[in-house]
C-alpha cells in the first residue's frame, strides 16, 4: 500500500468496502459548508456574549488570537501527528490512512483536505480545551467563542489553501511563497517545513531549513 504514486494513477485505494472508500475521498466544498455555518454560529455568539463597551476591538483581538492559536495547532498537529513514525505494523496502516497516503499521491485532489470523520472529532477535542482553558480555568467565558470562531476560521484557511498550494496558480507572492515551502516538504525534506498557512512556527521550532542541501538531513523524524 506504502507506493509512491505518479500524477496520472487512480487514486490509491485505502478500503476494500466502497462505503468506506467514499469517506477518503472530500470535496473542499464539502470543508465549506460544514465549517463555515459552524463559524459563523460562534461569530454570532461573540457579538452576543462579550460584553466589554468596544465589541469591534475585542471581537478583532480575540479572532486574531484564536486563528494565531490554529497556526501553532497546524504546526504540532502536522509535525507530531500526521507524521509520526509508529514502530508496529497496525499503526504504520493507520497512520498511513491519516496523512501516509498524500505523500504516496500529492496530486490527489479528492484527499487534500481534511475529512470530516477526522475534523469533526478534532473540533470536538479542541472546543472542550478552549471551553476548559479560557472560560473555567482564566474565568473568560465571553472570550471563548470569538477565540474558537478565529480557532476555527483559521482552520477553513488551512484546508483551502493546502488545496491552493496543490492546485492553483495564484500569482500572490504570500501564496507563491507557501508554495514552495510545501513542494519542498514533499520532495526534498518531508520532516521538515511543517507550516502550510505560516512557515513561522518553522523558523521557531528548527525546521525550517537553513539550506537546500541540509533539507533532507537537517532534522529526524520525530524531533
Amino acid at each position: 500500500m506504502e507506493r509512491r504514486a505518479r500524477p496520472g494513477d487512480e487514486p490509491i485505494r485505502l478500503f476494500k468496502s466502497d462505503f468506506l472508500e467514499s469517506f477518503s475521498h472530500i470535496s473542499p466544498v464539502t470543508v465549506l459548508a460544514i465549517w463555515i455555518p459552524v463559524t459563523i454560529f460562534f461569530l454570532v455568539e461573540s457579538v452576543i456574549q462579550i460584553r466589554h463597551p468596544g465589541v469591534p476591538f475585542y471581537l478583532v483581538v480575540a479572532l486574531f488570537a484564536g486563528w494565531f492559536i490554529w497556526t501553532f495547532t497546524e504546526y504540532v498537529l502536522h509535525r507530531f501527528l500526521f507524521h509520526y513514525h509508529p514502530k508496529t505494523e497496525k499503526l504504520k496502516k493507520a497512520f498511513f490512512l491519516v496523512h501516509g497516503v498524500h505523500h504516496a499521491q500529492p496530486l490527489c485532489k479528492t484527499r487534500l483536505v481534511m475529512p470530516p470523520v477526522m475534523s469533526i472529532p478534532l473540533s470536538i477535542f479542541f472546543f472542550g480545551l478552549f471551553y476548559l482553558v479560557i472560560a473555567r480555568l482564566i474565568g473568560s467565558p465571553d472570550w471563548f467563542y470569538p477565540v474558537f470562531a478565529g480557532f476555527l476560521a483559521g482552520y477553513i484557511i488551512y484546508d483551502m489553501m493546502h488545496y491552493t498550494l496543490h492546485h492553483s496558480k495564484a500569482r500572490n507572492a504570500f501564496v507563491q511563497m507557501c508554495r514552495y515551502q510545501h513542494m519542498q516538504h514533499h520532495v526534498t525534506c518531508p520532516n521538515m517545513r511543517f507550516g502550510v498557512t505560516f512557515p513561522f512556527w518553522d523558523h521557531v521550532f528548527g525546521t525550517m531549513p537553513k539550506t537546500v542541501e541540509r533539507a533532507g538531513s537537517a532534522a529526524k523524524p520525530g524531533t
